[in-house]
């Protein structure tokens, strides 16, 4: 640990100070703003050439942005394809059609699994919300939950949608990460759904059983629930009967047809995700030379998953339309479908400056020599990396308000410590930056708000849901990932 060591690690953390500073103040400078002017800043006190700081700005937001922007816009088409045409509708309602009251934070836990693959967070808890309120009234209909139902079905949602949302690709945040720490996709997949699954359940159906007791008073606005489960909206059925049980429906509801049979609408999410596993699993067992283990490589490339599964999106919302065309119902129309996906792209637009800005701010710390130096205090202080890109993301996250401005961040100061990466250690490290970004999650992110306006809470009531359940699914992923690590 030499002076110049010294120096570049204080300009590390003044960097940091700033960044918080910029997105926080009264300025309220946007984050990809921030990290450029971080970027330059950092570059300039570190002593990288002003002819080369500019290259470096370029070169890491280009590079991040051609292996995750692309790929982010599909999962972003593939989402709002499949919200429109009634796919995650009819997984979901599947999922609950003869369920028992016991089973069904289980279950909407589990459908939000499903969904949560393509959707990012927001977007997942607003498809689901129409079927969490149905279940919701009949529950409290027909006595069928201590406590707040809204509160029962609505934490096992939120358990699954952000652990997905923060520990699995095709997400932004570990496909970022991923990408920062050349880890393998499809082993990262694999470790992401092992520690996922544990998270989701201790975080969701266990949680939600205790809290919701607590929380007996919880119910979303009367208007709200009637405009989500009104007549345009197939209600759900009644608790612990059939679907077509009598009081499955109540009077004056007219279901709601959309033509997209569930196997199709399970298959359309799942596309991509197959299509990576088996990526790995034919560079693992197939021979170099083989051609179907080219071909599964190349279909399990990211980008070519996100436009297969796009593809097959898109096929399923022309037969949802067929058909609801043959059952006297009006399909969507390809100027719609067009508009819509359109309309999906503009929610992108930040995430992906900031995701550029993030990839500026990595290559400035690699070229200036402050990577080096990150690299040289872990080694000197023993830290853990799994643990460090854990926290600096969770830090960053909670004091910026931002989960991809954490990861993208966290990604670019740890990335030195795990040299070329690829192995299970830099899989962990993504599970890790992602669970560490959705921690503490509070009143400057807007999910937290979400969470409390769509279910009329309070703010202690939100703190005890939303902020529990994500600083929980947090702790899990990294308990999972230290677990896991030891096999590294």
């Amino acid at each position: 640990m030499t002076a110049h060591t010294w120096w570049l690690l204080l300009i590390l953390t003044v960097a940091i100070a700033a960044l918080i500073y910029l997105i926080n103040s009264r300025l309220r400078v946007h984050p990809f703003v921030a990290l450029i002017l971080v970027s330059v800043g950092t570059g300039i006190a570190a002593g990288e050439p002003a002819a080369k700081l500019a290259g470096s700005i370029e070169e890491g937001a280009g590079g991040t942005l051609g292996d995750v922007g692309v790929t982010l816009a599909l999962g972003a088409m593939l989402g709002r394809l499949l919200s429109d045409s009634g796919a995650t509708d009819a997984i979901a309602r599947a999922l609950v059609a003869r369920a028992e009251p016991r089973r069904l934070p289980w279950l909407v836990g589990a459908a939000a699994f499903v969904i949560g693959v393509p959707m990012f967070f927001e977007v997942g808890l607003i498809v689901l919300l129409p079927l969490i309120f149905s279940v919701a009234r009949r529950m409290e209909e027909h006595g069928g939950a201590k406590g707040s139902p809204y509160v029962l079905l609505g934490v096992p949602a939120i358990a699954s949608l952000s652990t997905l949302h923060g520990m699995l690709p095709p997400h932004p945040g570990p496909l970022t990460a991923m990408t920062g720490l050349h880890a393998d996709l499809g082993l990262t997949l694999g470790v992401g759904i092992v520690c996922a699954v544990p998270t989701v359940i201790l975080a969701g159906p266990v949680y939600a059983r205790w809290i919701a007791p607590r929380l007996p008073d919880v119910a979303p606005d009367a208007e709200l629930v009637a405009q989500f489960t009104g007549a345009e909206r197939q209600p759900a059925p009644a608790v612990g009967s059939g679907a077509g049980a009598p009081g499955a429906q109540a009077s004056g509801d007219v279901p709601r047809r959309t033509g997209v049979p569930t196997g199709l609408a399970v298959a359309a999410v799942l596309v991509p995700v197959v299509l990576m596993l088996l990526r790995t699993l034919a560079e693992t067992v197939l021979d170099e030379s083989s051609g179907l283990g080219a071909a599964l490589v190349f279909a399990g490339e990211p980008l070519v998953a996100m436009l297969a599964g796009f593809v097959f999106a898109l096929g399923v919302t022309m037969v949802g339309s067929a058909r609801s065309a043959r059952s006297g119902h009006s399909g969507r129309s390809g100027e719609e479908t067009r508009a819509s996906l359109t309309d999906s792209l503009k929610s992108i637009a930040a995430i992906l400056l900031i995701i550029g800005g993030g990839g500026a701010f990595k290559q400035v710390l690699q070229d200036s020599g402050i990577g080096d130096a990150i690299a040289s205090a872990a080694e000197g202080a023993h830290i853990n990396v799994i643990l460090l890109g854990w926290l600096i993301a969770l830090l960053l996250s909670l004091t910026t308000g931002s989960a991809t401005v954490g990861i993208v961040s966290a990604t670019g100061i740890v990335a030195p410590l795990i040299g070329d990466g690829g192995g299970l250690e830099a899989s962990l490290l993504v599970v890790a930056i992602g669970a560490g970004s959705l921690g503490l999650n509070y009143v400057n992110h807007a999910g937290f708000w979400l969470v409390k306006e769509s279910f009329g809470m309070d703010l202690t009531q939100a703190t005890k849901t939303q902020t529990a359940v994500q600083t929980l699914v947090s702790v899990l992923g990294l308990a999972m990932a230290l677990l896991l690590s030891v096999f590294a």
